[in-house]
């Protein structure tokens, strides 16, 4: 029982950190650890009568966290190059630029039309 407990406080600190961090590395260290408060309780939800089940789903559950982890270190790699800040509020004006643009261009690509 006490693995439960350590899921819930790992889980409640990756959500803290994950709506009050503004650093994208502090921000993928939060949803690391709230993986990481996912896999604890695959491994304690394992049965020992269903055993190769339960290391199918861990097996499962550490590759899913590493693809997810390098899926975001690539994108906080490009971020960080192109806008040269890791900061998330300096990053939001350059994404609703983005925005304004695309739609700026689907509405010139209609009225040429």
């Amino acid at each position: 029982m006490d693995f439960v407990v350590l899921s819930m406080i790992l889980l409640a600190i990756g959500i803290y950190g994950l709506l009050t961090q503004r650093h994208l590395l502090k921000v993928f260290v939060s949803i690391e650890l709230i993986a990481t408060a996912a896999t604890i309780n695959f491994v304690m939800l394992a049965v020992p009568e269903a055993m190769g089940l339960s290391q199918a789903f861990l097996v499962l559950a550490f590759s899913t966290d590493t693809a997810v982890s390098a899926v975001i270190l690539a994108l906080l790699v490009v971020v960080s190059k192109r806008y040269g800040t890791s900061d998330i509020t300096k990053l939001l004006p350059h994404v609703e630029e983005a925005e304004e643009e695309e739609n700026g261009n689907s509405e010139n690509k209609e009225a040429d039309s």
